[in-house]
């Protein structure tokens, strides 16, 4: 096995390690606008996320969510304001994985050439290439043979599975999710939000999730953040209590139904 396969199989000690501070991310009343001529997108937004923690973000539509995810991973420039990731707020060493709420796969690559595509184009050898998609294909839950399907032969679930290892084979410091899993029936939901915590688990990257579900979000998370839009700012963060591992039986304890209705009437009352 390569070091780099090794390195994306066994992941971190623990959800909570904390070795380098590099998946670390700090914004500081960071702004962004795309024209003089149109409302802020965000502005004075603060957020700290914690090397290895597990935050999710609620908010309407439009309120500058998905944005947020573009400038923490470097695809676009606040206008105000600081952004650190990793310590640093230019040319950060942090690895960043990120999953769209579209799998965007390349329809001519089979499941496995999709996965290893981001190794493919940094010139990893093809056999270290094979090997971290191999056993990154398995830890999404796909089985051997789907590796020589093409995405027209695979569901909803398993197109997400292949976006999600393709996220994961370079091993990310940290990982963005943008409402992955919105297009899926809520069983199947709930199946791939065990999944990824049990992923999390094991790897320990830090993880910033994006949704509109109130229970998704407090299902999976240390903290739910709550945004509001025009300007898009943070105006709300809700510790959650629950221990993990979280077992799909938590769903169904009165004190996960009354903290799903708590966070749900502060992001309707969009309220502090």
């Amino acid at each position: 096995m390569t070091d780099l396969a090794r390195a994306s199989a066994e992941g971190a000690a623990s959800p909570a390690a904390s070795k380098r501070g590099i998946g670390m991310i700090s914004a500081q009343q960071i702004g962004i606008s795309f024209s003089p001529d149109q409302p802020a997108v965000l502005e004075g937004l603060d957020l700290h996320v914690g090397e290895g923690d597990f935050i999710s973000i609620l908010g309407p539509s439009g309120c500058g969510k998905s944005t947020l995810l573009k400038l923490i991973a470097g695809l676009l420039d606040p206008t105000a304001g600081k952004l650190e990731v990793g310590g640093q707020t230019d040319d950060s060493q942090a690895e960043i994985g990120f999953v769209f709420q579209d799998p965007t796969l390349l329809p001519w690559r089979n499941v496995i050439d999709n996965i290893r595509l981001p190794l493919e184009l940094r010139g990893y050898p093809v056999k270290a290439q094979l090997e971290a998609a191999g056993e990154i294909q398995e830890m999404v839950g796909l089985q051997p043979e789907d590796g020589l399907k093409y995405p027209r032969m695979l569901s909803g679930g398993m197109r997400m599975r292949v976006s999600l290892a393709r996220a994961l084979v370079t091993r990310p410091d940290i990982l963005l999710l943008d409402e992955p899993f919105a297009a899926l029936d809520d069983m199947l939901r709930q199946q791939l939000n065990e999944e990824l915590l049990a992923i999390w688990e094991k790897q320990g990257q830090t993880i910033v999730f994006v949704t509109h579900n109130v229970s998704e979000a407090v299902f999976l998370s240390q903290q739910v953040c709550l945004m509001q839009s025009t300007p898009g700012r943070l105006v709300d963060q809700v510790q959650i209590p629950f221990p993990f591992p979280r077992q799909a039986a938590l769903r169904g304890e009165a004190e996960f139904a009354r903290l799903v209705a708590d966070v749900g009437r502060r992001l309707r009352e969009g309220v502090v």
